[in-house]
């Protein structure tokens, strides 16, 4: 399968005497002949859309290259095309998440959206990408995520602690704080690669869940499952006001 640099390399070949209507500059920057490529296949496609799923169904190895190319040459159109790249490839979702971050054609965080709705399975590629490129806004990466794709909030977490494990307490502030339903799950994802911070995960879930007495208790029950031993999981229950009753039906599951 020939790529786009062959393509572009047989426009150059073709059309020589015209190069001279390009300065260096832009040359540079941008390929001339790829724009034009784009260009053609966007009139044939009646859409920057649909022209990039195209082209991706038939240059997979060159969606990154063509996604600079669209995102230079048509950049109010970042959204559509943004979505429709990753839509056509996922395997090239990170590639292209750092790209539109790079060339800030919206704010991280409408970036990160953008990505996980058009291809949520590669959410923790996104996630891991955005964070890589700006971890001053590590929060709000969390915040989008899980509100965008709330049934991998266990998922995000674990992605983006393993990446930030300084971040730990704060990942999960704001991921329960969002989605606070979702605390047994992220308990137990962040127990199974930091065990040793098992203080840290259960009391901040705890913390975050004051108001869901029921989702406190399985949370606890999560803990227990994954190996804290049962006199934490009884003083955790009992500093979050539980009685000894109350905690009986937990620590006689096993």
């Amino acid at each position: 399968m020939r790529s786009l640099s062959y393509i572009a390399l047989a426009a150059c070949i073709c059309t020589s005497a015209g190069a001279t209507e390009f300065s260096d500059t832009e040359a540079k920057v941008i390929d001339p002949y790829q724009v034009k490529f784009l260009k053609r296949q966007v009139d044939q496609n009646m859409s920057i859309g649909r022209a990039i799923k195209s082209i991706a169904s038939h240059y997979p190895q060159d969606v990154v290259a063509i996604v600079e190319v669209a995102l230079e040459t048509y950049p109010d159109y970042y959204q559509e095309i943004i979505h429709s790249a990753i839509s056509a490839q996922p395997s090239s979702t990170k590639e292209i998440v750092e790209l539109a971050i790079a060339k800030n054609v919206s704010s991280c965080p409408a970036i990160v959206k953008l990505a996980i709705s058009a291809e949520p399975s590669y959410v923790d590629f996104v996630v891991q990408a955005a964070a890589n490129a700006t971890p001053d806004e590590l929060n709000e990466i969390v915040r989008v995520a899980v509100l965008t794709e709330p049934n991998s909030a266990d998922s995000i977490v674990q992605t983006l602690s393993r990446q930030h494990p300084n971040k730990l307490v704060d990942i999960m502030t704001t991921a329960l704080n969002t989605v606070p339903y979702v605390g047994e799950y992220v308990v137990d994802a962040l127990l199974a690669i930091f065990p040793g911070q098992a203080d840290n995960v259960v009391t901040t879930a705890i913390k975050e869940s004051a108001a869901q007495r029921e989702q406190i208790l399985r949370i606890l029950e999560t803990a227990q499952d994954a190996g804290v031993a049962d006199d934490r999981i009884r003083q955790y229950g009992l500093d979050a006001g539980f009685s000894d009753e109350e905690l009986a039906g937990v620590l006689n599951d096993k």
